[in-house]
């Protein structure tokens, strides 16, 4: 949570949301924030990037879009999850490459390579996952 106040805090800095404080009785003020136009023309086009090809990126940064596009329309969440495994797919085909060339004798670069490999490997099953899940939750958020 500290971390959130801190992004926040710069986010205000760089103007893409604002806020005002408001007196609340008997507890603290609150601050409530909005997005600024920049600030909505900024998460507009964050909605529509990747994220990159690693574990932490996509645990991240990708869960936190996924949610935010759900929340608009599912059906582009699910969209987003398709690029999504595309853009891992051939990131993942690319190390594969690079994999095959690293010389035999250079055995912890090669166990470096598999390991991302292998960790990059198990998100395309899970985005899969996340494909199928997510229009479940929409016909129960339409009941």
């Amino acid at each position: 949570m500290s971390q959130t106040y801190n992004i926040l805090t710069r986010l205000e800095a760089q103007g893409t949301i604002e806020g005002e404080t408001q007196a609340q009785d008997k507890r603290p003020d609150k601050r409530k924030l909005h997005l600024t136009p920049a600030g909505q023309v900024r998460f507009e086009t964050w909605l529509g990037e990747l994220s990159a090809c690693s574990v932490h990126a996509i645990r991240v940064e990708f869960m936190t879009r996924l949610y935010f596009l759900h929340a608009r329309d599912p059906q582009s969440a699910i969209q987003m999850a398709e690029t999504q495994i595309a853009a891992l797919q051939k990131h993942l085909e690319r190390l594969t490459s690079e994999l095959q060339e690293i010389p035999e004798s250079r055995v912890f670069n090669q166990l470096g390579k598999l390991l991302r490999i292998s960790q990059l490997g198990t998100l395309i099953p899970w985005l899969e996952t996340c494909k199928k899940q997510l229009p479940i939750h929409v016909l129960e958020k339409a009941q």
